[in-house]
């Protein structure tokens, strides 16, 4: 089953451990980032969060004290402390740092370009 989902997978998943801000309707919540793709991310919260499939909510994952990525994102599932969240339209530099953070870990730039590709046509 594993294996099937990774064949359907268009958006190759990147572990990536950074601290961020998790902001809701109700409340700011300081999360984990365990991966992140052009698509979306996996957070982790030791705290339950109070977000329902579907939900909107913007996440704010800190790359370094002065570069940030704010993503608009919608809850997809949630398995805590594991929360799956599917991107939202982004600002031009969030997009940009986040492109960038796909292309260094990636390290391949054709595979850059068919997830580029995915996410036009997707």
């Amino acid at each position: 089953m594993v294996e099937q989902n990774a064949e359907r997978r268009r958006f190759t998943r990147i572990p990536f451990d950074a601290e961020s801000e998790l902001h809701t309707a109700n409340a700011t919540l300081i999360v984990q980032l365990a991966d992140i793709s052009l698509h979306g991310v996996l957070i982790e919260s030791q705290k339950p969060l109070s977000i329902a499939p579907g939900e909107t909510a913007e996440l704010r994952i800190y790359l370094s004290s002065d570069v940030l990525i704010r993503m608009p994102v919608i809850l997809t599932h949630s398995k805590p402390p594991g929360y799956g969240f599917r991107a939202g339209e982004m600002d031009l530099d969030s997009i940009s740092h986040l492109r960038r953070l796909v292309e260094l870990n990636l390290g391949d730039e054709s595979l850059l370009e068919r997830e580029l590709d995915n996410l036009v046509s997707g």
